[in-house]
């Protein structure tokens, strides 16, 4: 069996697997082959790939040889249309927002691996990288804010005076936002956060963070450690204490999503507006409509003197480590689909392929999807 490992497209900086992991790939007695100059832009050069194990080809040679086909962003409808019936992709894919590509895929015959759709259970923690990159997002978030804020984070006692610590608010406390308080705490920030979820204020406080707590939140079981959708009641407690709160900070990084739906609305405009001159709005949830009434996804947005940063894709600023992750992500689940000989073993009484998967013999197999699509 072969598989393909593609050059991700426009500015996507990651590769789905770094050399260092191909060599676990071969070792599962299959075949790599990857599309010249795939790492380069996570400084993994064509050289580390071939004495990893694998070999250097064309894209259009991979895409037709390949059982496998693994990239990180979702494929185009121009790339899905050269993919043969039969084969397989491994990807994000966003389903619940690419309705028509998902209807593409599955017209095409082909079966799709969506890896957001990994169902979030212990044994398929290795495999998680919504988890993986998230930590990436949230680190750099903070980074990126203390870059842009015109104040230090820490406090400092100096001959010229005391500079006061900044404080921020973290909206959501979900792998990114705990990750977002970790790094802040470490810079000397004062950090307060916000989540619906009240199981998770024991990890905020470890971590140093003072957990904002609303009364009345709607929390289930099966929502897989994702916060759910709100009272209309509750959201209006929610934002009035938000409000209250972001008013008072140098940095709001938010961070809240609904797996499958917008994001929440949590910061409104007149929240911004009631924000000092120079502070910082960092929306990791951009590219699902955003937590910020202002934000525009890939955009800085100036209103006030408030400056609202739309970035969702933060892992492709730290290609290595953000690759790294990926890769062993991917190769956890290609373990589950590949038997011990090398060849294809699509089971699907196992859970995680089971729910993994998003199209197989042009239909759709996970159920979430399965309901969206033919809605």
């Amino acid at each position: 069996m072969k598989i393909g490992i593609l050059k991700e497209q426009e500015d996507e900086k990651r590769v789905v697997m770094l050399p260092e992991t191909v060599a676990f790939l071969v070792k599962l007695k299959v075949d790599v082959a990857i599309e010249k100059g795939a790492g380069h832009t996570a400084f993994a050069s064509d050289e580390a790939y071939t004495e990893a194990g694998g070999s250097i080809d064309s894209r259009e040679n991979i895409v037709k040889n390949s059982d496998i086909l693994l990239q990180i962003s979702p494929f185009t409808p121009e790339a899905v249309a050269k993919i043969a019936p039969g084969k397989i992709t491994v990807s994000l894919l966003n389903p619940f927002f690419n309705k028509p590509l998902i209807k593409n895929i599955a017209d095409a015959g082909i079966t799709s691996f969506g890896m957001e759709m990994i169902p979030r259970t212990t044994r398929a923690q290795s495999m998680d990288v919504l988890s993986s990159q998230a930590t990436v997002a949230g680190y750099k978030a903070v980074l990126d804010a203390a870059g842009k804020l015109p104040h230090f984070l820490p406090m400092f006692m100096t001959a010229a005076g005391t500079i006061k610590p900044a404080k921020m608010l973290i909206l959501g406390a979900g792998v990114a936002g705990l990750q977002a308080i970790a790094t802040a705490r470490k810079l000397g920030a004062v950090v307060e956060v916000f989540d619906v979820r009240s199981a998770v204020k024991e990890e905020v406080q470890s971590l140093g963070g003072k957990f904002i707590e609303v009364e009345g939140a709607r929390e289930e079981a099966t929502a897989g450690g994702y916060a759910v959708e709100q009272t209309e009641e509750f959201k209006e407690k929610q934002r009035q204490l938000i409000h209250d709160h972001a008013a008072k900070s140098d940095v709001v990084i938010c961070t809240a999503q609904i797996p499958g739906r917008k994001a929440p609305l949590l910061i409104t405009q007149k929240t911004v507006e009631s924000m000092r001159a120079g502070s910082i709005v960092i929306d990791l949830a951009a590219s699902s409509g955003g937590n910020c009434e202002l934000t525009k996804n890939k955009q800085i947005v100036e209103h006030n003197q408030v400056s609202i940063v739309g970035q969702s894709d933060y892992p492709s600023d730290l290609p290595s480590d953000a690759s790294k992750m990926f890769g062993l992500n991917v190769l956890n689940f290609l373990k589950l689909i590949i038997d011990e000989e090398g060849n294809l073993n699509l089971n699907f009484e196992d859970d995680i392929v089971q729910g993994t998967c998003v199209t197989h013999n042009k239909e759709f197999i996970n159920e979430r999807v399965k309901e969206f699509m033919t809605q």
